[in-house]
């Protein structure tokens, strides 16, 4: 079969109009109703020493939906997902649509606070969540929300191994008021969910939290199209089959994760290898005995890789197809895995709000490098990607100008949930206004020089400088908090924190820095936090981020 791929890139690309394709199915779970009729026995999941088929994976999701709808969940319902990357994921993911629900992805890093939010504002019934995090849960849900089916389950789960790098080895006690996930798989093994009428392509599948391109978080509605699109573009451009096993490299709940390693998987068929969460020596084991041929991930991801004592390119030589994405990457980082992992890192862009990839640097090509700024190009548009860059005013510049990304096509959200004002502003008819700067060559070739906004992007995740502020702001000795992104060799990005603190009051930095670390994701806390005795401003009384980066 000739795919896009195949084609001379430079005719994806014309005049700024993309090659337009049309959705292969009109739904998430007509996709997967056809691998499931062509490919039964094909592995779906492969972690650690289990293996579930796509017979088994389709059986499964059909026992935890029947479960699901004889708690009461219906169509249109939302269960969200507190998860690593875990089987669980897979299965709940599969078993929401089946129910005619809309799934929402919760970072696991995520504390009470943050959790709270999403449970609230995406007025979730249900929840699927890892028994590591169910205080987390419990703690979250006593603040109020809408859920009332909580269903727990384990990292240890269909698999023997056990691995203590990344697995609790004595496990997690069974939690008060939660179901297991296990225990409702064995009673309802055998059953089909009830019939429900059957989504539409502009139907929402996921809510998918982000800052985008304003502060606080906000669920992305994507559709069944936007992942049947994007789905078919990965497997199109990456020129990948049911033979190529994937890695996931990136976290599921991630954007990045779920459609370029989950629902990519789904269309093939192929084997997803999992590994509960990143760690560099577990992925180098599951990459040598499972030998995926396909990932995508932050470049952070694969510096850890890279770095592991004695790999070399023999132990990544299956992985002939390496995409990175979530932030920009340095041209001599690209150089320096080249040598260790064997295979060029190719370029690959997009958002949360366009549902993963929409521009990439297609196999077989090499990313140039912009000879002013010394940026490597994130890749060209993918089929039925629209992408322009305009000014200001909002026309479009000149070849080579700087202006603000903006993207239209199937693989776009529908907006945010329940927020119309934020979407109106962010998706101007039904176009995305990334917040980034960026110009194209007269090759077609895109390049991101810089974001427009103040958003912090670190190790590929996004952080929102508002709410860390928020956070630093919510301890009694600090007066005012900026915080801002400076660059840094591993994670992209780190976020730095600059305080003023009450008159009269004393702190010290790592106190500073452990009230935030317990109080938020991982990727978001500072970590550096400098005491200053004002902090600079306009005459307005406008904060001068500039001065605090310089």
């Amino acid at each position: 079969m000739t795919t896009y791929a195949d084609r001379p890139w430079r005719a994806l690309y014309r005049e700024g109009q993309p090659v337009e394709v049309e959705p292969e199915f009109p739904h998430l779970l007509a996709m997967w109703a056809d691998a499931v009729r062509r490919a039964p026995d094909q592995d779906a999941i492969r972690y650690f020493d289990a293996t579930l088929s796509v017979a088994e994976l389709d059986a499964a999701s059909d026992a935890l939906a029947a479960a699901l709808q004889e708690r009461g969940f219906t169509t249109g319902d939302r269960l969200a997902i507190y998860s690593q990357n875990d089987p669980a994921f897979v299965i709940a993911m599969l078993a929401t649509w089946k129910a005619g629900g809309v799934a929402v992805s919760v970072n696991p890093m995520y504390k009470e606070r943050e959790l709270a939010h999403v449970l609230a504002d995406s007025g979730a019934r249900a929840l699927v969540c890892l028994d590591e995090v169910h205080p987390v849960a419990v703690a979250a849900l006593a603040a109020g929300s809408g859920v009332d089916v909580v269903i727990t389950f384990s990292g240890r789960d269909f698999q023997t191994r056990d691995d203590e790098r990344v697995l609790d080895p004595v496990g997690v006690p069974p939690a008060d008021g939660a179901e297991n996930l296990l225990g409702l798989l064995a009673r309802y093994a055998g059953q089909r969910p009830g019939p429900v009428a059957p989504p539409g392509p502009d139907s929402e599948a996921f809510l998918v939290y982000t800052s985008g391109t304003t502060g606080d978080p906000k669920g992305a509605r994507l559709t069944h199209a936007n992942f049947v699109v994007n789905a078919r573009n990965y497997r199109e451009w990456m020129q990948l089959g049911p033979d190529d096993a994937i890695l996931a490299t990136a976290p599921l709940f991630h954007i990045t994760g779920l459609v370029g390693h989950g629902v990519l998987s789904l269309l093939l068929p192929a084997p997803l290898v999992l590994g509960h969460r990143f760690h560099p020596g577990v992925m180098v084991d599951a990459i040598r005995e499972h030998r995926p041929v396909f990932t995508v991930g932050a470049i952070t991801a694969f510096s850890a890789l890279a770095a592991v004592p004695g790999v070399g390119p023999d132990d990544f030589a299956s992985l002939t197809k390496i995409y990175s994405g979530g932030a920009p990457v340095a041209p001599a980082v690209a150089d320096r895995l080249e040598t260790v992992l064997g295979g060029y890192v190719h370029n690959a862009y997009g958002l949360t709000e366009t549902s993963s990839i929409t521009h990439i640097v297609p196999p077989g090509r090499r990313a140039p490098v912009d000879p002013v700024s010394g940026a490597l190009s994130i890749g060209v548009p993918i089929a039925s990607v629209r992408s322009r860059i305009v000014d200001d005013a909002g026309a479009d510049v000149a070849v080579g100008e700087l202006g603000e990304l903006l993207i239209a096509g199937p693989q776009v959200a529908h907006g945010y949930w329940n927020r119309p004002d934020v979407s109106a502003e962010a998706f101007p008819g039904g176009e995305l206004r990334t917040g980034d700067v960026c110009f194209m060559d007269d090759e077609g070739w895109f390049y991101l020089v810089d974001r427009k906004k103040d958003m912090i992007i670190a190790s590929g995740y996004k952080v929102w400088p508002r709410e860390v502020e928020d956070v630093l702001c919510s301890h009694e000795a600090v007066h005012e908090a900026a915080v801002v992104g400076v660059p840094d060799d591993y994670r992209g990005e780190t976020v730095t924190a600059f305080v003023s603190l009450v008159e009269g009051a004393s702190l010290a930095e790592t106190e500073l820095i452990d009230f935030c670390r317990d109080r938020m994701a991982a990727y978001k806390y500072p970590r550096s936090i400098t005491v200053v005795a004002a902090l600079p401003k306009t005459a307005s009384g406008k904060i001068l981020r500039r001065e605090l980066r310089a």
